[in-house]
């Protein structure tokens, strides 16, 4: 009898079948059910819907006295993304969407997730949250196959913010983080977050910035191969992913999604919480016009955010946060500050901010005009 994982695999393509089968060795297959259950049932149950990055699901910046358990549901896609420049992306995607939502909870509390692989993807898939303890983040509790369904809670005892990916196993693990299998959870302090005097911190909205680098191959020409779907595009893009060198850099999931009409939204005197992932590459977001005011440059709300970056750092494999009280009204870049990376492969968002100009804190006392060069500027040159 043909078992579903073996269609999976067959359908997946022949370059495909090796890597699956070391998969299936490298990762152990945990068996918990020796364990005793664990009795939250005097814990109150809440269901949260997730929404498509850069915004964030409702959620409280203070928690009440006890803690939740946390519902989620979560759909893996496998699709084909237009990254812009041209480029298609064969995706794996969670939610349908690149980055993965993010989701957001409270110290203390429990993360219940239901995960689904959609019957028409071609492979098994699972969730590495590296705010969990334990089975390779869930890993190994998670691992799915199309048209299979799983949950997992984890208890988030660590507050800050986290990547999640997808972690299959073996050679599967890049490639899936690559085509899109990666997001972001918010674990907030249960008093909500504080500066680094131990005051409370409040910020007015939050957006979140998913950082990917993709690897799309090139044909002979130098166009931009496009693929039937997931499983045939494997040989080439691995052949690109090992030279180490993307062929884009982007926000969101392609050039331009967080600018032109697409670009982010704030007001003049609201403090917006920053939250960006990089699943992959180390990256460095700058926000040009403004500054870090308050910046947890690892992501960890147990230590004191430094302040007044200009730039900051975000490893690979982590999420960062950075508080930021627009002063003035324009349009804000928010770019990775490699500017190679921000301006030709992509990794730019845009930041449009209403209000009213102070010329206190910058004015422009003269508008460009020609000058005579016989006789001024001379006193400029050391």
């Amino acid at each position: 009898m043909l078992t579903r994982r073996a269609a999976m695999m067959g359908v997946a393509g022949i370059a495909a079948l090796p890597m699956l089968a070391q998969a299936a060795k490298t990762e152990e297959i945990m068996d918990t059910s020796m364990a005793p259950p664990a009795d939250l049932s005097s814990l109150q149950r809440i269901k949260r819907r997730l929404i498509r990055p850069p915004m964030v699901h409702e959620h409280e910046q203070v928690a009440p006295a006890e803690p939740r358990i946390v519902e989620f549901e979560m759909q893996i896609v496998e699709k084909e993304v237009d990254v812009g420049d041209g480029a298609f992306l064969q995706a794996m995607t969670f939610n349908g969407s690149i980055p993965g939502p993010m989701m957001v909870v409270h110290e203390g509390d429990y993360v219940e997730l239901n995960l689904y692989n959609s019957p028409e993807n071609l492979m098994q898939h699972n969730i590495d949250f590296h705010a969990a303890t334990g089975a390779l983040g869930g890993g190994s509790l998670t691992l799915v196959n199309p048209g299979e369904k799983t949950t997992l809670r984890f208890k988030a005892t660590r507050p800050g913010t986290f990547v999640y990916h997808c972690a299959p196993g073996g050679p599967m693990i890049p490639w899936h983080v690559v085509s899109g299998m990666s997001g972001a959870i918010m674990v907030l302090p249960r008093n909500g977050l504080t500066d680094h005097n131990g005051d409370p911190v409040r910020y007015d909205r939050v957006f979140y910035i998913g950082e990917n680098d993709f690897y799309i191959p090139r044909d002979a020409q130098g166009n931009f191969k496009r693929f039937a779907d997931v499983g045939e595009s494997y040989p080439d893009t691995l052949e690109v992913m090992n030279g180490l060198i993307p062929s884009h850099v982007v926000f969101n999931g392609k050039i331009g999604a967080l600018t032109g009409d697409n670009a982010l939204h704030a007001a003049q005197g609201e403090k917006v919480l920053f939250v960006h992932s990089q699943a992959n590459r180390d990256t460095r977001p700058h926000l040009i016009g403004g500054h870090g005011d308050l910046v947890w440059e690892t992501g960890k709300f147990n230590n004191p955010p430094e302040r007044d970056l200009e730039t900051w750092f975000i490893r690979g494999g982590s999420a960062g946060a950075a508080l930021y009280e627009f002063r003035q009204p324009g349009v804000y870049a928010y770019v990775n500050h490699n500017l190679i990376e921000a301006v030709n492969l992509g990794a730019t968002a845009h930041v449009i901010v209403e209000g009213d100009w102070n010329n206190d804190l910058m004015e422009q006392v003269q508008a460009p005009v020609e000058y005579n060069a016989a006789y001024e500027g001379k006193t400029a040159l050391p």
